[in-house]
Protein backbone atom coordinates (compact mmCIF):
# COMPACT_ATOMS: atom_id res chain seq x y z
CA UNK A 1 0.00 0.00 0.00
CA UNK A 2 1.30 3.40 -1.26
CA UNK A 3 1.17 5.85 1.87
CA UNK A 4 2.35 9.59 1.66
CA UNK A 5 3.32 11.29 5.11
CA UNK A 6 3.27 15.13 4.52
CA UNK A 7 4.17 17.61 6.19
CA UNK A 8 4.51 21.00 5.06
CA UNK A 9 3.68 24.72 5.78
CA UNK A 10 0.24 24.85 3.64
CA UNK A 11 0.00 28.44 2.36
CA UNK A 12 -3.39 29.89 2.41
CA UNK A 13 -4.06 31.73 -1.17
CA UNK A 14 -6.21 35.05 0.61
CA UNK A 15 -6.93 38.53 -1.12
CA UNK A 16 -3.93 40.98 -0.55
CA UNK A 17 -4.59 43.87 1.60
CA UNK A 18 -4.78 46.85 0.33
CA UNK A 19 -4.45 50.90 1.11
CA UNK A 20 -6.58 53.46 -0.35
CA UNK A 21 -5.28 57.11 -0.24
CA UNK A 22 -6.72 60.21 -1.38
CA UNK A 23 -4.86 63.97 -1.63
CA UNK A 24 -6.04 67.03 -3.50
CA UNK A 25 -4.73 65.47 -6.95
CA UNK A 26 -5.70 61.94 -6.92
CA UNK A 27 -6.20 58.31 -5.25
CA UNK A 28 -3.44 55.89 -4.55
CA UNK A 29 -4.21 52.11 -4.24
CA UNK A 30 -1.24 50.13 -2.73
CA UNK A 31 -1.74 46.89 -2.95
CA UNK A 32 0.57 44.24 -1.01
CA UNK A 33 1.32 41.09 -3.46
CA UNK A 34 4.81 40.01 -2.37
CA UNK A 35 6.29 37.39 -4.72
CA UNK A 36 4.55 38.34 -8.04
CA UNK A 37 6.61 40.30 -11.18
CA UNK A 38 5.06 42.91 -12.45
CA UNK A 39 4.31 40.62 -15.86
CA UNK A 40 2.13 38.60 -13.56
CA UNK A 41 -0.75 41.97 -12.93
CA UNK A 42 -2.97 42.77 -15.12
CA UNK A 43 -5.24 45.93 -14.88
CA UNK A 44 -8.35 46.94 -16.59
CA UNK A 45 -10.50 50.03 -16.22
CA UNK A 46 -14.07 49.30 -17.52
CA UNK A 47 -16.49 52.18 -17.16
CA UNK A 48 -16.39 53.16 -13.47
CA UNK A 49 -14.40 49.60 -12.28
CA UNK A 50 -10.70 49.41 -11.91
CA UNK A 51 -9.99 45.31 -12.06
CA UNK A 52 -6.97 44.07 -11.07
CA UNK A 53 -5.92 40.80 -10.82
CA UNK A 54 -2.70 38.36 -10.48
CA UNK A 55 -1.87 35.30 -11.16
CA UNK A 56 1.19 32.94 -11.02
CA UNK A 57 1.99 29.31 -11.79
CA UNK A 58 5.64 27.66 -10.79
CA UNK A 59 6.30 23.98 -11.24
CA UNK A 60 9.03 22.64 -9.44
CA UNK A 61 10.31 19.26 -11.08
CA UNK A 62 12.70 16.69 -9.12
CA UNK A 63 14.22 13.64 -11.04
CA UNK A 64 16.10 10.89 -9.57
CA UNK A 65 16.52 7.43 -10.69
CA UNK A 66 13.51 5.38 -10.86
CA UNK A 67 11.62 7.87 -9.86
CA UNK A 68 9.83 11.95 -10.88
CA UNK A 69 8.47 13.87 -8.13
CA UNK A 70 6.14 17.19 -9.85
CA UNK A 71 4.75 20.11 -7.50
CA UNK A 72 2.61 22.91 -8.68
CA UNK A 73 2.23 26.11 -7.15
CA UNK A 74 -0.69 28.22 -8.05
CA UNK A 75 -1.27 31.77 -6.77
CA UNK A 76 -4.19 34.23 -7.57
CA UNK A 77 -6.44 37.13 -6.75
CA UNK A 78 -8.59 39.31 -8.68
CA UNK A 79 -10.16 42.54 -6.75
CA UNK A 80 -12.17 45.29 -8.07
CA UNK A 81 -12.89 49.19 -7.10
CA UNK A 82 -15.68 51.36 -8.36
CA UNK A 83 -14.45 54.61 -8.75
CA UNK A 84 -16.19 57.97 -8.10
CA UNK A 85 -17.13 60.42 -10.96
CA UNK A 86 -13.94 62.40 -10.18
CA UNK A 87 -11.80 60.16 -11.63
CA UNK A 88 -9.49 60.85 -14.88
CA UNK A 89 -9.30 57.69 -16.48
CA UNK A 90 -6.41 58.96 -18.48
CA UNK A 91 -4.53 59.65 -15.84
CA UNK A 92 -3.91 56.27 -14.42
CA UNK A 93 -0.63 54.64 -13.98
CA UNK A 94 0.74 51.47 -11.47
CA UNK A 95 3.96 50.85 -10.63
CA UNK A 96 5.12 47.48 -8.94
CA UNK A 97 8.50 47.90 -6.38
CA UNK A 98 8.84 45.71 -3.12
CA UNK A 99 5.89 43.43 -3.16
CA UNK A 100 3.44 46.66 -3.67
CA UNK A 101 1.29 47.19 -6.60
CA UNK A 102 1.16 51.08 -6.52
CA UNK A 103 -1.75 52.47 -8.53
CA UNK A 104 -2.01 56.19 -9.01
CA UNK A 105 -5.43 57.38 -10.22
CA UNK A 106 -5.74 61.17 -11.43
CA UNK A 107 -8.66 63.36 -10.51
CA UNK A 108 -10.37 65.68 -12.90
CA UNK A 109 -9.45 69.19 -12.52
CA UNK A 110 -12.33 71.16 -11.03
CA UNK A 111 -14.40 73.04 -13.09
CA UNK A 112 -14.50 76.23 -12.11
CA UNK A 113 -17.24 77.55 -9.50
CA UNK A 114 -20.94 77.26 -10.96
CA UNK A 115 -22.26 78.52 -8.04
CA UNK A 116 -23.25 82.67 -8.55
CA UNK A 117 -25.59 84.98 -7.32
CA UNK A 118 -28.34 86.46 -9.97
CA UNK A 119 -29.84 89.63 -9.38
CA UNK A 120 -33.53 90.26 -9.76
CA UNK A 121 -33.58 93.47 -12.01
Amino acid sequence: MFSEAINKNLTINKVPGVNILESEADYKIELAAPGLTKEDFQINLKKDTLSVWAEKKTTETEEKKDYTRKEFDYFSFARSFVLPESVDADKISAEYVNGILNISIGKKEAPASQNKEIKVS
